[in-house]
Formats: C-alpha cells, sequence, structure tokens
C-alpha cells in the first residue's frame, strides 16, 4: 500500500467512525436496529459488538463497564484518537512516520505467531461476546 492510500484511508475510516459513533449517540434514546450483519441474520454477536457502545462508555468515564462490554472499544478509541492526529503531523511535516510504523507492524503481524495469538485474542473476545449474549 502506498503512503498516500494509507492516509486516505486511515483517515476516511477515522472520519466515519467518529461521525457513526456521533450518530449513535444521538439516536441512543431511540431502538433502532444494529448494523452488525452477523447479528442480524444469526441473532448471535460477532466479535466487535457492542464497539461502539464500549467507546460512548469510554466517553461517559466508564472504563470498567467499556471493557466488560467489549475490550476492542479501548482499542477502537484509542485509534480513532491517535490516527488522525498522527497522519495530519505527518503530512504537515512532510514525514512518514506514520507509514514507517504501519510497515513494521504488518511485517510484525505477518509472523506466524504473532497471527496466531491475535487470531486467539479475537476468538476470545466472541466467546465473551457469545457469553454474555449482546
Amino acid at each position: 500500500m502506498t503512503r498516500n492510500k494509507l492516509y486516505s484511508l486511515s483517515l476516511i475510516a477515522c472520519l466515519a467512525g467518529f461521525i457513526y459513533l456521533f450518530y449513535s449517540i444521538q439516536k441512543e434514546q431511540q431502538e433502532t436496529v444494529g448494523v452488525c450483519i452477523i447479528k442480524n441474520v444469526t441473532g448471535y454477536a460477532c466479535p466487535s459488538c457492542g464497539t461502539t457502545r464500549a467507546v460512548t462508555l469510554l466517553l461517559e468515564g466508564k472504563i470498567i463497564d467499556s471493557l466488560l462490554l467489549n475490550p476492542f472499544g479501548i482499542i477502537v478509541a484509542l485509534i480513532m484518537t491517535i490516527f488522525p492526529i498522527w497522519v495530519l503531523t505527518d503530512f504537515f511535516l512532510k514525514k512518514e512516520t506514520f507509514f514507517l510504523a504501519y510497515k513494521k507492524a504488518e511485517a510484525i503481524i505477518r509472523k506466524p505467531w504473532i497471527a496466531i495469538v491475535l487470531i486467539l485474542l479475537v476468538l476470545l473476545n466472541w466467546i465473551w461476546n457469545l457469553y454474555k449474549n449482546l
């Protein structure tokens, strides 16, 4: 992936995440159909079910509740906070530290034992979501 494509996709993904988060906060009072295709079709939660609600709980300062709902919420909140700042800093300073960090992370994640650990963590989170019956 090229630097510009990575930076564009990261900013667009974070912007879409912020828009959806603020939309969810506004619609919180109303019952709405969730956007999770897996849960809507099968009735079972996916590994990321509850992430938006977990981020919302974080914004309310309820860290433990957020972790119990879905630990991915903290990861998503960190990504949505750090990535745009990092990308824009690189853009204005004409550097590519985010791109280089992405390349290093990609190389690390491609190691089979790391990939297996990460997959197991996602599966454990999925089991947690199913156990809670989100």
